[in-house]
């Protein structure tokens, strides 16, 4: 269990003190006003769980502005910092030519069951290898291996059909 310092006196004027000011720099830092807001507030919980710490520094302010600083840099590292929604979900759209989906059906075909239940379940059916593990009660192993030597069987039949769907 986590045991927070006690609420000091000298950390509430403290920041109370410094909090329009952390809040102005994190504005120039981001340009978003609730950003900066989040940002102070971060920053000044970092402060209050480090207060013996930053009490042992010569200028209280300017270590203050540091860690503002530093909340900044570990915000922009997260990637959900860059992330933007476009407001709707485009799904890509495609096309299979029916006689590319015949062959790869019939390649298919001609793997071994478990081979063809295996490809069928990682690429098909989009289940993890666990998952595809624990439904055909199979080690994870047995699941990699075949999923790489079925994939490559898949590949020269393909290959040898080639000029079949090359001439279509």
């Amino acid at each position: 269990m986590l045991i927070s310092p006690p609420v000091t006196e000298e950390f509430a004027r403290f920041a109370q003190t410094i909090r329009q000011r952390l809040h102005s720099s994190a504005y120039q830092l981001c340009r978003d006003w609730h950003l900066a807001q989040d940002l102070t507030q971060a920053t000044l919980t970092k402060l209050y769980l480090s207060w013996d710490r930053a009490l042992d520094t010569e200028n209280l302010p300017a270590y203050a502005q540091k860690v503002l600083f530093r909340t900044y840099v570990d915000y922009r590292r997260r990637r959900s910092s860059t992330e933007s929604t476009t407001g709707e979900l485009r799904e890509a759209e495609y096309s299979m030519d029916l006689d590319l989906r015949i062959t790869m059906m019939g390649a298919l075909r001609r793997l071994p069951d478990r081979d063809r239940a295996i490809v069928v379940l990682r690429y098909f059916a989009d289940h993890s290898v666990e998952q595809v593990a624990a439904e055909l009660d199979v080690p994870i192993t047995v699941v990699k291996s075949q999923t790489r030597r079925s994939l490559i069987k898949l590949k020269h039949m393909l290959l040898r059909d080639r000029s079949l769907l090359l001439a279509a």
